[in-house]
């Protein structure tokens, strides 16, 4: 699934004690010492590598070009080539036939293609939490009450999942809610009142719906039942992971730079990103990273781990709602160890 246009559970920003800590340990991954084995420790030039993103830019990339702005991917031992993807199904097919290095997958499009055997491992998490949503009229109270409702879909099987669980998680009945294909227009849609709700990711479309009509209900999928899971991870693919690590674990160091350094300064990453972008509106990348930054870290402030019980959780929770037909494996779609490398 695209990354389209909050937890309650945590604060939005970071302390700036915690984050200190996670740049500290940062910069001593970028800069390759300590036992990394960094390429950074060498005058080898820096490797050219790929990375593809999930979707157009916008602020939830925009740690990846602040990294590339201030060259902490050369300083890594990577020189990083940031490309959007053309459709949301470019990921794997360019990762598998070699154009692509590294690429933001949403992590359902991640199992469904593991599912298929595409040897796809995810090796960091962009964001901690899930971005998918349930964006409702401001007359709908809850998820329940869209019994008998237009709901919009995209037509992909996640966004059935997705309002399968929240509207159960809320106790209602999910075949009870009238399903209305709109592909991926749910702010069109929502505010020409051709529907009473949508699927969407809250830190895109959520934020520009409020923009419009700040009363428009965001029901999270994580409020209603769901886990906590990284929505986006950086994936690479199995032969990558195995015959290069070193650009793998360099890659991962500076984007953490890149990332921790956006959530110290929101102004510089939204400079990055429209520089590197130029068609991002900044005004609306600015109330997106507003939005999202509590959701770029764990509960103990780090930047880019994937946590095996948190993604065990996830597993059962995705085969549980039918976005796969078998529960997915942690242990071969993830490599945690490198996503937690210092």
């Amino acid at each position: 699934m695209p990354t389209r246009p909050v937890s309650r559970r945590r604060p939005r920003f970071l302390h700036a004690a915690s984050v200190l800590a996670v740049l500290g340990a940062t910069a001593v991954a970028v800069t390759g010492c300590g036992s990394s084995g960094s390429s950074a420790t060498t005058s080898k030039a820096p490797s050219p590598a790929t990375l593809l993103l999930d979707f157009a830019p916008n602020a939830v990339h925009a740690g990846t070009y602040l990294a590339v702005r201030r060259g902490l991917d050369r300083k890594a031992g990577v020189a990083l080539t940031i490309r959007a993807p053309a459709s949301s199904t470019d990921a794997v097919k360019l990762l598998k036939a070699g154009r692509a290095r590294f690429a933001y997958i949403d992590i359902h499009d991640l199992a469904l293609a593991d599912a298929k055997g595409a040897g796809i491992v995810g090796v960091m998490a962009l964001v901690q939490h899930p971005l998918a949503a349930v964006l409702a009229d401001p007359s709908i109270a809850r998820p329940r009450d869209l019994a008998g409702k237009d709901a919009g879909v995209t037509g992909l099987p996640s966004d059935e999942a997705i309002l399968s669980s929240i509207v159960a998680g809320d106790g209602g009945d999910p075949k009870a809610v009238k399903r209305v294909t709109i592909g991926f227009q749910a702010v069109p849609a929502l505010l020409a009142g051709r529907v009473s709700a949508a699927t969407g990711f809250w830190n895109a479309e959520g934020v520009a719906l409020r923009a419009r009509r700040p009363r428009t209900k965001i029901f999270k999928v994580d409020d209603f039942g769901a886990p906590a899971y990284p929505e986006l991870v950086l994936a690479v693919t199995r032969q990558t992971l195995d015959s290069d690590p070193r650009l793998v674990r360099d890659t991962v160091a500076a984007l953490r730079g890149g990332y921790t350094a956006a959530l110290m300064d929101h102004s510089a990453a939204i400079d990055a990103l429209t520089a590197g972008a130029p068609g991002v509106d900044a005004r609306q990348a600015r109330r997106e990273l507003r939005a999202l930054a509590f959701a770029f870290t764990n509960p103990a402030g780090e930047f880019g781990v994937l946590d095996p019980a948190v993604l065990a959780r996830w597993s059962t929770w995705e085969q549980r709602f039918g976005i796969t037909a078998r529960r997915p494996s942690v242990a071969e779609l993830f490599a945690p160890a490198v996503s937690q490398a210092k």
